[in-house]
C-alpha cells in the first residue's frame, strides 16, 4: 500500500501521489518566483516550495491537481515540510482522481443529517426554527459538503457541517447543566453561525476565498441570507426574536478585531462564542496531535498563537484525531 504523506518520518525519502492544495506564485528574495505549495492525502496536508518556477511551472502546477512528487521530509521552524527534489503531473495510467486525497469529515453526510435534524426539531420558537429550515434547504447541498476553514480547523470536505454538529452536542451539554440557558436560541444559532461559509468559500477541493468571501466575510454574509429569509416567509425582521437570532451570529467571533460587528450581549451569544472556540480549538490541537509520536511535540499552530503541545509519553492511543478516510 502506498504511503501517505504523514506517514513518512523525518529526513525520509518521500516518493508518491499527492494533491496539490494550494499552489500560489511568490517572488523570493532574489527575484524569482516559487510556488509555495501545500500537499494534501486524507493523512493531512504539508507544505513545501518550488524554488525557480518557471512561466510553464506555474501553468502546470495548478491547485486541483494530482502531482508525482519525489523529496524529503523535513521540519522547517517546528512545522512539517517536503524539501522538492522532483515534482511532475500524473500520466495516464496513474492516479487522476482528485477525491481520493481530499480529508472527510469521520462521520457520513446521511449521519450527520439525521444528528442535526434532532436538533432542529428541538427549536420550538416558530420564526427560528422557520429560518433555520430554510437556510439548511437552500444551501443544504454546499453545507454538508464544505469544509468549515481553508486551512486551520475542520479544513477537510464535509468540515462544516461536522463542526456545526460537534457544537451542537456542547451546546445541549451546556444546556442540560444550565437550566436557564435559552436551548432553542442557542441551537439555531449554532446551526447559522457559519452557514454563511458555504458563500464565503469556494468547496471542498483546493479551497479558495470568493470575492464575496474575500470583501464581506461569512458573518455578514448570513446575516444578509436570515433578512432575505424573512421577507420571504413574511417574517418581521425587526422583532426580537429575529434581531437576538442575528446577534448570535454577528458576535460569534467575540471581539471586534477578530471580524465581528458586535461584541456578545446576550448569554447564549457569549456561550456560542465560547462553545466555537473550543471545539476549533480541540479540533486543531488533535489533528496536530494524531502526527505526533509520544513524548514529542506537536508543530506549532499558527491559529493557537504559534504554540505546540507535548503528547504524553504514555499516550498510547492509535491517534488522537478521528480518521478521515
Amino acid at each position: 500500500m502506498a504511503k501517505k504523506l504523514f506517514d513518512y518520518q523525518l529526513d525520509e525519502t518521500v516518493d508518491g501521489f499527492f494533491l496539490l492544495k494550494d499552489a500560489e506564485v511568490r517572488v523570493a528574495k532574489n527575484g524569482k518566483k516559487f510556488l509555495a505549495i501545500n500537499f494534501q492525502d486524507t493523512s493531512g496536508e504539508i507544505s513545501g516550495k518550488f524554488w525557480d518556477a518557471s512561466d510553464q511551472d506555474i501553468e502546470h502546477f495548478q491547485a486541483g491537481c494530482v502531482i508525482h512528487l519525489k523529496g524529503k521530509r523535513e521540519n522547517y521552524q517546528g512545522n512539517p515540510q517536503i524539501k522538492i527534489q522532483q515534482m511532475r503531473l500524473t500520466r495516464p495510467g496513474e492516479p487522476q482522481s482528485v477525491q481520493q486525497f481530499v480529508e472527510h469529515a469521520p462521520l457520513k453526510t446521511s449521519t450527520m443529517e439525521e444528528q442535526l435534524n434532532t436538533y432542529v426539531f428541538a427549536i420550538t420558537e416558530p420564526n427560528w426554527n422557520r429560518i433555520v429550515r430554510h437556510l439548511l434547504n437552500d444551501l443544504h447541498a454546499d453545507f454538508f459538503s464544505f469544509p468549515a476553514a481553508k486551512k486551520n480547523h475542520h479544513a477537510f470536505a464535509g468540515g462544516l457541517a461536522y463542526h456545526t454538529l460537534s457544537i451542537l452536542k456542547l451546546a445541549k451539554a451546556v444546556a442540560d447543566q444550565y437550566p436557564h440557558v435559552n436551548r432553542p436560541l442557542l441551537y439555531a444559532g449554532a446551526i447559522l453561525h457559519d452557514m454563511g461559509k458555504t458563500i464565503e468559500m469556494s468547496g471542498p477541493v483546493s479551497t479558495t476565498y470568493t470575492l464575496a468571501g474575500n470583501l464581506v466575510g461569512h458573518i455578514v454574509l448570513i446575516d444578509e441570507k436570515i433578512v432575505e429569509t424573512c421577507q420571504q416567509l413574511k417574517i418581521d425582521e425587526q422583532s426580537e426574536s429575529v434581531l437576538v437570532l442575528r446577534h448570535m451570529i454577528l458576535a460569534h467571533h467575540g471581539l471586534l478585531e477578530y471580524g465581528s460587528p458586535v461584541r456578545p450581549h446576550v448569554m447564549e451569544a457569549e456561550i456560542l462564542h465560547d462553545l466555537d472556540e473550543l471545539d476549533a480549538s480541540i479540533q486543531m490541537m488533535q489533528t496536530s496531535l494524531s502526527h505526533t509520536e509520544p513524548g514529542t511535540y506537536t508543530e506549532r499552530i499558527f491559529a493557537m498563537d504559534g504554540r505546540n503541545f507535548y503528547r504524553p509519553s504514555n499516550d498510547q492511543t492509535k491517534g488522537a484525531a478521528p480518521s478521515h478516510d
